[in-house]
């Protein structure tokens, strides 16, 4: 997905060409499904962010610079319709005391994490990605899970990339407590199997 590539179908649909706006939609509309369905957490709900983020780029394609990444510039746009949607159901969400956070927790955690199998992992880190606040999730999403860089998230939440890093300790420390209540079972086995 380079962004030059991008820029020929884009041009192409500035140009008149409105059936290649076909091929970036299919190039992106698992992504910005995904992501919205980690902020709005309705599947029904994310497919009308998802529509409604497309036809947001549809009708700005011509505003898109080329000053970053049209991926990035599409996180944006997808950001703020789930802002925008969250705003207007006006869902309140779970906040998790980071008091229980620890180093000692973290690295408990993390070993207990590796006695899992790599999909039971992946899916557990899933479930608890969840678990958390809108924001948040959408903050490790695009950190951990579509290698973007603090200033790339910066853009897309349009926030400064210290401030993204700020949020990012705070959303892992949330991530971590929420953990550590999920895999108490398999930790107290992992601590078992070493006595």
């Amino acid at each position: 997905m380079s962004t030059q590539n991008d820029q020929h179908y884009i041009d192409k649909v500035i140009n008149g060409e409105t059936n290649a706006f076909a091929v970036l939609v299919d190039r992106y509309k698992y992504l910005i499904f995904t992501l919205a369905l980690k902020m709005v957490k309705n599947r029904e709900e994310a497919e009308e962010v998802a529509q409604d983020t497309f036809i947001k780029i549809y009708n700005s394609l011509s505003k898109f610079k080329g000053d970053s990444k049209f991926s990035t510039w599409i996180y944006k746009i997808a950001y703020n319709t789930c802002l925008d949607r969250l705003k207007k159901n006006k869902k309140e969400e779970n906040n998790i005391s980071i008091d229980e956070f620890s180093a000692h927790l973290i690295k408990t955690m993390d070993n207990a994490l590796s006695a899992l199998e790599e999909k039971e992992r992946k899916q557990t880190i899933q479930n608890c990605l969840n678990l958390l606040p809108s924001e948040e999730n959408f903050l490790l999403t695009l950190f951990y899970f579509e290698d973007q860089n603090l200033d790339e998230i910066g853009k897309v939440m349009n926030i400064t990339a210290n401030n993204v890093k700020v949020k990012l300790f705070r959303s892992r420390q949330k991530l971590a407590v929420i953990l550590k209540k999920q895999l108490e079972p398999e930790i107290i086995d992992c601590y078992e199997r070493k006595q």
